[in-house]
This record gives C-alpha cells, sequence and structure tokens, in this order.
C-alpha cells in the first residue's frame, strides 16, 4: 500500500504543472562607481508625468495636460495606452510634445528620428498591485504598438517575430524611457 502511495504521489506531481508567478521585465540602470550622481536637465515637453495615488486614481501631467487629467480605473486601458503613444510617437512634431533626434538604429532602419520623450510613473505605497501591474501594461502596451507598427512598415511583420538585430533596431527607434518612483 504505502508503495502505490509514493508511486501516485510521485506520478501527480512530475505530471502536474506549477504555475509560476511573472514578474515585470525591466532593466535595471548600472550602479555608478562615481560618488557624486550626474543630474540631467529634462526639457519639461519631454516628460509626461503620471501619479498613481493610495485610492488608485491615475493623475496625468504634461504635453497638452498641463492642468492635469484623471482617469478612473475602468477607462485605463483605453486612454492611458493612448495618451502614452501619441506622447512618445509626437506625429505632427508639436512643440507641446517631445523633441526628436536623428539616431542611426542599424539595420534597415537606419537614421530615425527617436523621441526624447520619458514617461515618469509616480506610484503611492498604498497602491494596490493590481493597479500598479495595469498602469505598466497600458506603458508597454503603448511602446509595443508603435514597435509593431514600425516594425510592419519596414519588415513587414510584427517586432516579436523578427530576427534579434532586426529587433535590436526597432528597440532602438522606438525605446521604452520609463522612470519610476515611489511615495511614502
Amino acid at each position: 500500500m504505502a508503495d502505490i502511495s509514493f508511486l501516485l504521489l510521485t506520478f501527480f506531481l512530475l505530471t502536474s504543472s506549477i504555475t509560476n508567478e511573472q514578474g515585470i521585465r525591466r532593466i535595471m540602470p548600472q550602479i555608478s562607481d562615481k560618488q557624486d550622481q550626474i543630474h540631467e536637465d529634462v526639457n519639461q515637453r519631454n516628460m509626461l508625468r503620471i501619479l498613481v495615488n493610495m485610492n488608485d486614481d491615475i493623475y496625468i501631467t504634461g504635453a497638452e495636460f498641463t492642468v492635469g487629467k484623471e482617469i478612473k480605473n475602468k477607462d485605463i486601458a483605453f486612454e492611458l495606452k493612448d495618451i502614452a503613444k501619441k506622447f512618445l510617437e509626437n506625429p505632427n512634431d508639436s512643440p507641446l510634445y517631445p523633441e526628436k533626434d536623428p539616431k542611426d538604429c542599424g539595420g534597415d532602419v537606419g537614421t530615425y528620428m527617436v523621441s526624447k520623450g520619458v514617461i515618469s510613473l509616480v506610484s503611492d505605497n498604498s497602491t494596490t498591485y493590481k493597479t500598479y501591474i495595469l498602469v505598466q501594461n497600458e506603458l508597454q502596451r503603448a511602446v509595443n504598438e508603435l514597435r509593431d507598427e514600425l516594425a510592419l512598415n519596414i519588415y513587414g511583420q510584427p517586432c516579436e517575430k523578427l530576427a534579434p538585430e532586426e529587433r535590436q533596431s526597432i528597440e532602438k527607434a522606438i525605446p521604452l524611457n520609463i522612470s519610476e518612483t515611489f511615495n511614502n
């Protein structure tokens, strides 16, 4: 009886799957060897600020939202992605949106006008994990859509199906510039 129990236990352990929690893929900046930190001023038009408060309300300032815009959670899937995408893309070279600099991105992309836009995400320590992840997903989705559009125009297929060197050139052209801080 003990042998059969052991075999059944072993069988179920080997055949069942254990779900792994997935984190957010981010590349953290390298620690500087220098004692004093270099402070780089960012032009205000190049900054989109997103604040998530303790009530999980999202407040956006920057670009055309100089007075601020509050977004309730139910509308986030539609509005935040579109706002971030429009901010990073600056399709009409508006002076309200980020500046662009020509940069050699390599591959078939060549020299591309890369946005200097930075998204500053400030979350309260009391923000729920669900809202924090929701905001992160929408920002990542905005960047992914911009990358896919560029990849379709140049290579004729979405970014995820590209060869690694082609994907790197697309990522250089559409960088993910998110600065995150937490408030106590």
